[in-house]
């Protein structure tokens, strides 16, 4: 049987465009290797934030945005260097996409049910200087219901498409080749994987049971990135961040393993910049994991005193939620994979979130009584639990004693609790003063000055070592493998390329798969809020160009 189109994957990116392609009555094959409990992929257990600009969120807490302010930083956070080259559709869509983040974006999901917490967050503050990397002004808008809530839109499209006979859906198939006849893209053929009980998340079985072949008008991977494949991760990590990690835990469940990237490369499609990607440096080993080597993201304030394994502070721009990529380059140029927060519990209770959907039940439940509850004394339910039952929070009520348990917990005994103390008296004392020489105090007393952060984000600044505002908290933080930058490269309407640049007839890529639009739409940094987002924007462009053919 022939399809209008054929769509590999059912991520976020992949169910928007299928709903994009049946929507004008065409015939949609929707593939996934993962049992169906795990429709809506990655994006599922994100904390589903969003790259807006120039919101009636924002205007509310008076942010002034705009797209010329937007484009500047992601200019300068991107850092295109191979604009003649790999990067020269990347720089296109990022133009595309700053323009739709600044226009039809929050209309388009606002009409499908999508609304968004009040509090615009902050994330990825930057390196310090106005065109270099970082948002200027908050635009990480979380939606309400997290990453259930961006899914739960299109999988209400989809599953009404199958239900009217133009969508099939057919789990547990695991595309193995793309088909091709005189250049075109004409199909696919795979692998039927035994059923599994796995629930959502977790690792599922690689078990053959049959085969399938499949023809269709256009094919789309929208299959993920490497997240999960440590050892391809490790095989493309740039030399400019030194020495891959050694110990690394995941973001992303075991399926997004890198599979399609290289079936597609083999059919002709060309992947540009694989050395770059996005791993965060504040992962923490989940208590109660779900897939292998299970990490939570910290979404830190920015007051934590930020350590490396040997004990010394971080400079500037490595501070808690600054810049992402030149604090996991400092890191490797240590030597270790693991680094410290110290903290208090004042710090704590205002400053730690918890990215992903299952750690956030309030925002996901959409529970306006819940999430009153943040304003109460005491971290946060989630939080609270990493602190009774993680293995990497250590507790003391003086100094001496954490910096043992922190020797204890790595077994290495690098930290000096002198050197050690040294350095956050110092930092304690420029707190007596509204003006001080550390960066990092003037930069936690400027973030109060928007109103989101001062009142659910930013502690009062105080002092680490007073007692009245602990007791003190240690955190180990692992590196956190999650997202590829770069991918299939793809023109404007998400169609792939092949090594001369040129169109692959039938053959299209959306999500992270494509770099998130173009083979590298953020460059070398990302600004966040802009990988869901990437799978939207992407996956409806795709779509659409798919359904005119």
């Amino acid at each position: 049987m022939g399809y209008d189109a054929i769509v590999i994957g059912a991520g976020l990116a992949g169910l928007v465009a299928t709903a994009e392609i049946a929507d004008t009555g065409k015939k949609v094959l929707l593939l996934d290797q993962e049992p169906e409990a795990s429709m809506g992929g990655q994006a599922y257990w994100s904390f589903g934030g969003l790259f807006l600009v120039d919101s009636p969120e924002q205007r509310r807490l008076g942010i002034k945005d705009s797209k010329e302010l937007a484009w500047q930083d992601w200019l300068g956070a991107a850092g295109f260097d191979r604009e003649d080259d790999e990067d020269y559709w990347g720089k296109k869509w990022s133009e595309a996409y700053v323009d739709f983040a600044s226009g039809e974006k929050r209309t388009w999901l606002y009409n499908m049910g999508v609304r968004f917490f009040p509090v615009v967050g902050w994330a990825e503050r930057g390196g310090g200087l106005a065109d270099g990397h970082g948002n200027s002004v908050p635009r990480f808008h979380i939606v309400w219901g997290t990453g259930p809530g961006i899914v739960a839109p299109f999988e209400k499209r989809v599953r009404e498409h199958i239900k009217n006979g133009l969508v099939e859906y057919l789990p547990r198939h695991r595309v193995d080749q793309l088909l091709t006849d005189d250049g075109a893209i004409v199909g696919v053929s795979g692998s039927v994987l035994a059923p599994s009980s796995a629930a959502r998340g977790e690792d599922s079985n690689r078990d053959i049971v049959g085969n399938f072949e499949y023809r269709g008008q256009a094919v789309l991977v929208s299959s993920g990135g490497i997240g999960a494949n440590h050892d391809l991760i490790r095989k493309n990590w740039p030399e400019r961040l030194g020495e891959p990690p050694k110990q690394m835990i995941s973001g992303v469940p075991a399926h997004v393993d890198g599979r399609m990237l290289s079936i597609t490369e083999e059919a002709g499609g060309r992947i540009v910049n694989r050395d770059r990607m996005w791993h965060y440096t504040e992962g923490i080993k989940n208590w109660s994991p779900i897939w292998t080597k299970h990490g939570i993201r910290i979404l830190p304030g920015p007051s934590s005193i930020w350590l490396d394994a040997n004990g010394k502070r971080f400079q500037a721009p490595n501070f808690p939620g600054f810049d992402t990529m030149a604090t996991l380059e400092a890191i490797k140029k240590t030597g270790h994979d693991y680094t410290w927060f110290i903290l208090t519990q004042k710090i704590i209770e205002k400053e730690f979130a918890l990215s992903g959907s299952e750690q956030n039940p309030d925002l996901t439940g959409k529970s306006i009584r819940k999430v009153l509850g943040r304003a109460l004394p005491g971290p946060s339910g989630p939080v609270q639990a990493f602190m009774d039952k993680g293995e990497d929070f250590i507790i003391a009520d003086n100094l001496k004693d954490l910096v043992n348990g922190m020797n204890k917990l790595t077994g290495e005994n690098l930290l000096d609790y002198e050197d050690v103390e040294r350095q956050i008296k110092a930092r304690d004392n420029e707190i007596d003063n509204k003006f001080t020489k550390d960066l990092q105090v003037t930069a936690l007393r400027g973030a109060r000055n928007y109103i989101g952060d001062k009142l659910i984000r930013v502690a009062p600044p105080h002092k680490i070592l007073d007692p009245k505002n602990g007791p003190l908290i240690a955190v180990r933080l692992n590196i956190l493998s999650r997202k590829t930058l770069g991918g299939l490269q793809t023109d404007l309407s998400g169609q792939v390329l092949n090594e001369a640049g040129e169109k692959i007839p039938g053959l299209y890529a959306a999500g992270e798969a494509s770099g998130f639009g173009g083979g590298g739409v953020h460059g070398y940094r990302a600004l966040e809020g802009t990988f869901v987002g990437g799978c939207l924007f992407t996956g409806r462009v795709a779509g659409r160009a798919m359904a005119k053919n």
